[in-house]
């Protein structure tokens, strides 16, 4: 068995542990749809994905025709209510993400999660995936802390895990530097929403699988 020297390891969520994509993008369309937007084609979401629901749909606006009249606040509510009632119709972990799971429990790593989704919409995604029993805790926006890229949740998330040395792993600029904020290592997955280049995301280390995480984390 790899030997690892985190007692924690954190996961940010949205194109990191799980592909949402989909689900996302059905719940934008619907947002853009209510106010005459032509919808995002689902090769297009994941590039707004990042930073929040309320930065995808302020980006998906930009590409739409802007937002001068647009009641923001109201959209996004329609925008999270959707979401919220079809939040696991096409979401799964990404290849490879059960069994690294079940690796780092077998390893004695506590598994934690730090994401910008608000943090009901993070509980009910990862209890509706059976996955939510897996975490010894689940911080998300709206919890208390300031989203990443401020290093506050990931310091919340190493003292509810029960101390330790820790790493984070991340798909976008928010993740990488809220990582280094903090001082944990961050590992970076190249197939999530990547807001840069995966090698330029300032990780220091990058994987394109989750088979590879277990031995990278054992070289930090």
């Amino acid at each position: 068995m790899t030997a690892i020297r985190f007692a924690t390891v954190g996961f940010d969520l949205d194109g990191t542990l799980l592909d949402t994509s989909r689900d996302l993008g059905v719940a934008l369309n619907h947002a853009l749809a209510s106010i005459d937007r032509p919808p995002v084609p689902d090769a297009q979401v994941m590039n707004l994905i990042g930073g929040g629901s309320g930065l995808m749909l302020r980006r998906a606006l930009a590409l739409t025709g802007g937002d001068d009249g647009i009641d923001f606040d109201a959209l996004r509510q329609v925008l999270l209510a959707h979401y919220e009632a079809n939040i696991a119709v096409h979401t799964a972990l990404y290849p490879g993400g059960a069994a690294m799971l079940d690796a780092l429990d077998a390893c004695g790593v506590r598994i934690a999660m730090v994401t910008n989704k608000p943090q009901h919409l993070a509980v009910k995604l990862l209890g509706e995936l059976g996955l939510l029993d897996r975490f010894a805790c689940v911080i998300g926006g709206g919890g208390g802390f300031p989203l990443k890229p401020a290093p506050d949740a990931l310091h919340a998330m190493v003292e509810r895990s029960g101390g330790g040395a820790a790493a984070y792993v991340g798909d976008t600029t928010f993740d990488t530097g809220a990582a280094r904020a903090a001082g944990l290592p961050c590992v970076a997955v190249s197939f999530g929403f990547n807001d840069q280049p995966a090698h330029e995301l300032g990780a220091e280390a990058v994987i394109d699988h989750f088979d590879t995480l277990i031995p990278v984390l054992a070289t930090l």
